[in-house]
């Protein structure tokens, strides 16, 4: 792979910067020369939300200028369907499936197009969610509600030229709210099955200068048994959370303004053993903060944005029979330091370039559970990684968009990578969308692949490299939208687990720098092949009926050598499908149904234990009250469906919810 020098990519921005328009007019003084802002937390308008996407340039752009596919969740989509979690509505997206160990509550992986769920970055408010401490990295589900999103984002396929580490699989871009009106704010409050009682609320508004908003939410439920009840378990495992976001803008002067963000959540999560039921439970806790300065340049044809992020990830897991009941303890932090800039060449033209610098730490340890024995010392690591990205978005004709990106990404333990991108996306005038698009990806080793007791220093980064294409066509006046893609993924360099033998004979079977043995280590051992189609098609008859539907089939293949070469990866259905229908009354009323079904999946990688294909229906309904107030219900799994994502592990079974919202 060809490196990537701090004085090539000077050179590249230097080259967007000087590059001359190429248009069929000479650029204007308009609008359409602006900059759009660098922001993947940018706010987007309303009427204008299905039609922009940020995440796929990290700028606002319209989806008509996008090569990759990316699926768009708005505000009115998300009350829609009225999933609590953020995992329940992204599964009903094309590609995305997920497994859970259990109901609300416990660990939870999200897998897009077949890759690891650590190969997916989650962004919120445009930082990053990504668990340094956890083995691969990835980050947990579980703890992540729907709350006070606004929007949500689903890009699919290898993106690190603009995300950088882990974005293998996609991105996940979650954007709160961002008031528009002197003052407004939204409440939800529901209850039902298994003592579920769920409530959120958040306020905001502009006055003068500063737009600010800030939301809670609470949810509790007495759960189902971890352990499915056919393998023994019999007692109900809790689950508890509480988060609050919270948002603010002030503007400083013209083309001058600040922002800061932040969320925190705490869940806490009863747990079952390997043996059956038990006391256990783990609490986790998550913060992440945002501030940047933004600062438009020359009538906004250049803007920039400054900003520091952190993460911050609290896992915690206790076995309150021990005499010590603190059984594992682990934390990770990221500290974030980026610059991004957008320029508007001309018309039809613009750029977005950044550097980013990012510190990771984690921490971690397991006491045994004994007084007797004190607690050792942890596990400590950290390591830096600085990224120089570039990518260039032109019309060139008609309705025809390029668009090509470089990234060079230095890590302090493993040196430095180089990645490309390329893509083209023709709308035509008959309403027909032509896409295609090339990406590549990398994964670094994760500080507990390196340097906890498992670690391996040798180990190189994961890589990618993907292609896809595809058509969309809107009929009846845009009323009826169809579209499908089909993709490839190659990965390489996959890092896995790698067992030793009882009496190990090689230095790697030991603890590094010392004569302890151990079980096993962390090599570069698999390689992975994917590909796909995905089909989707969306019907609105005038303000009445909506319907809507995806299917994707999935061949997600262990490439690596030995008796797995050649079978599906474990837990990724090779088919899936979702649909929902609502229909809403003169009166406003509203009902609605969908459905998800997935195929069988395998939970392991030798395919020893098959895991059935499942029908899952949900109903839904929504009752106006005033303009500002409406009562709800639902009813998810409605025949009670049996089902695993994850051998041995339990799942919800029939749940009924009723609530009411306002929106003023």
């Amino acid at each position: 792979m060809k490196r990537f020098h701090p004085s090539t990519s000077g050179l590249l921005l230097g080259l967007l910067i000087a590059t001359p328009a190429f248009a069929d007019t000479p650029p204007r003084p308009d609008d359409a020369q602006q900059a759009p802002r660098p922001d993947a937390a940018s706010d987007i308008p309303t009427d204008a939300s299905a039609d922009i996407v940020v995440t796929a340039t990290r700028v606002p752009t319209a989806i008509d200028r996008v090569a990759a596919s990316v699926t768009v969740l708005d505000k009115a989509a998300i009350d829609r369907s009225q999933d609590i979690g953020v995992t329940e509505i992204l599964v009903r997206t094309p590609g995305v499936s997920m497994s859970r160990n259990g109901g609300y509550g416990t660990n939870t992986s999200l897998r897009i197009r077949g890759a690891e769920t650590d190969q997916t970055v989650v962004v919120i408010d445009g930082v990053k969610l990504n668990d340094p401490s956890s083995p691969g990295g990835g980050y947990n589900f579980a703890n992540l509600f729907t709350g006070d999103a606004s929007r949500i984002e689903v890009l699919r396929g290898p993106q690190s030229i603009l995300w950088g580490s882990q974005a293998i699989g996609g991105v996940v871009n979650i954007v709160t709210a961002l008031p528009q009106k002197p003052i407004e704010g939204s409440f939800d409050v529901e209850a039902g099955s298994r003592e579920t009682v769920n409530a959120r609320a958040a306020i905001g508004g502009k006055t003068g200068p500063l737009t600010f908003r800030i939301g809670a939410q609470s949810f509790t439920t007495a759960g189902i048994s971890a352990i499915a009840p056919a393998f023994g378990g019999t007692e109900t495992d809790g689950y508890t959370n509480q988060s609050v976001t919270g948002r603010a803008e002030l503007k400083l002067a013209d083309g001058i303004s600040a922002d800061v963000r932040g969320y925190y959540a705490r869940g806490r999560v009863e747990l079952d053993g390997f043996a059956g039921d038990s006391a256990d439970f783990s609490v986790d806790t998550q913060f992440v903060g945002y501030a940047g300065l933004n600062v438009d340049l020359f009538g906004g044809r250049l803007r920039n944005r400054v900003a520091y992020g952190y993460t911050d990830i609290q896992r915690d897991n206790y076995s309150p029979e021990l005499p010590q009941p603190l059984t594992f303890d682990a934390n990770g932090r990221n500290s974030r330091l980026e610059y991004q800039g957008s320029l508007g060449i001309a018309t039809g033209w613009d750029a977005v370039f950044g550097v980013e610098h990012e510190v990771s730490r984690f921490r971690t340890v397991s006491p045994d559970g004994t007084l007797g024995t004190p607690i050792p010392a942890p596990d400590r690591a950290r390591a830096a990684l600085t990224g120089v990205y570039a990518k260039l978005t032109a019309t060139v004709a008609d309705g025809l968009t390029l668009s090509g990106g470089v990234r060079n990404d230095d890590h302090s333990r493993f040196g430095s990578k180089t990645l490309f991108e390329a893509g083209a996306v023709w709308a035509l005038r008959s309403g027909t969308t032509l896409r295609a698009s090339y990406g590549e990806g990398f994964k670094a080793p994760t500080l507990y692949q390196l340097f906890s007791e498992y670690g391996n220093q040798t180990l190189r980064p994961e890589q990618a490299k993907g292609w896809e294409a595809g058509v969309e066509q809107r009929l009846l006046g845009g009323a009826l939208t169809l579209g499908g893609s089909y993709f490839e993924r190659r990965s390489t360099n996959l890092i896995n687990f790698a067992s030793c033998p009882d009496v190990p004979t090689t230095a790697v079977c030991f603890q590094p720098g010392t004569t302890i043995a151990r079980f096993g280590y962390y090599a570069n051992v698999s390689r992975a092949f994917a590909r796909g189609v995905e089909a989707q098609g969306a019907l609105r008859l005038g303000q009445r009926l909506l319907i809507d539907g995806n299917y994707t089939y999935s061949l997600s293949e262990d490439r690596s050598l030995g008796a797995t070469d050649g079978l599906q990866l474990a837990r990724r259905p090779r088919n899936a499908a979702n649909g929902s229908a609502t229909y809403t009354l003169p009166s406003g009323i509203s009902g609605g149904v969908a459905v998800r079904w997935s195929g069988e999946t395998f939970n392991d990688a030798a395919h020893f234990t098959r895991l059935a294909p499942y029908t899952l229906v949900d109903l839904r309904a929504e009752l106006p009250v005033t303009q500002h107030v409406a009562l709800f219900g639902r009813i998810e799994n409605l025949f009670n469906a049996q089902y695993q994502t994850i051998y041995r592990y339990g799942t919800l079974g029939r749940s009924v919810y009723a609530g009411f919202r306002g929106r003023f």
